[in-house]
């Protein structure tokens, strides 16, 4: 057995890298929310910042790639943690656990695998182009030359269907964020009855704000209150 998989294959280890990769993950997908809601600013802006993204040529993949390993590592590391905690559990304890656990909670694997294949058909349809190929960015600009990603994203949540399947994926990352988030500052060791009630009050009002914000960008577009640029069909 290598070394790096007998480190993971350490308990405390385990949930410390699944804490770390979820805090990269949470900031992660605060700072792409933020990026997205500049549509409603107009198409000017929302091309500028994608062209911004684009001008770190490289680096942008090397950050892409460290996202994919901090996915990958908390999917192990879920995987494996959930191993041994059933493996430990006497058949009566998991009963009850389940009985008092949160659905959210009892859910968290279902859910995390769930969004994993969504985030892949998400990279497939905006980053590599390959379900829309004929409004993917790199086929269609704006006025000043550049790839029109802002009509890009317009065109494909016009798709019920792919507007849908938004919804559905921002939902189930709310509902995994309300026990991670707590549960990533337990594993962390940051656990104190006087901060306790802040902590776990956290994961609801965090996965508000990120559900809203995120679908908030389809339900306008579908409603009319985002559109196409003028002279774009």
């Amino acid at each position: 057995m290598s070394k790096p998989l007998q480190l993971l294959q350490s308990t405390i280890l385990s949930k410390v890298v699944m804490a770390a990769t979820g805090v990269i993950l949470i900031l992660f997908v605060l700072g792409h929310m933020l990026g997205n809601l500049q549509i409603f600013i107009g198409q000017d802006q929302f091309n500028d910042y994608a062209e911004k993204l684009q001008s770190l040529g490289p680096g942008l993949w090397a950050i892409r790639l460290f996202l994919l390993l901090c996915v990958v590592l908390h999917i192990i590391t879920s995987l494996y943690l959930k191993k041994l905690n059933s493996d430990a559990r006497p058949v009566q304890y998991v009963y009850q656990n389940t009985v008092q656990a949160t659905l959210a909670s009892r859910t968290m694997l279902i859910s995390g695998l769930m969004i994993f294949f969504f985030v892949v058909y998400h990279l497939l349809h905006f980053t590599i182009g390959t379900i829309e190929p004929s409004t993917f960015k790199g086929t269609i600009v704006d006025y000043a030359g550049r790839p029109d990603v802002y009509s890009m994203v317009i065109y494909g949540f016009q798709n019920i269907f792919i507007s849908a399947s938004y919804l559905i994926a921002m939902v189930l990352l709310g509902f995994h964020l309300i026990h991670a988030v707590p549960s990533m500052f337990q594993t962390l060791g940051i656990n104190h009855p006087k901060c306790n009630p802040l902590i776990h009050g956290l994961g609801p009002v965090l996965s508000v704000i990120i559900v809203v914000g995120y679908i908030s960008i389809p339900i306008a577009i579908l409603a009319g209150f985002v559109t196409l640029p003028k002279g774009v069909m």
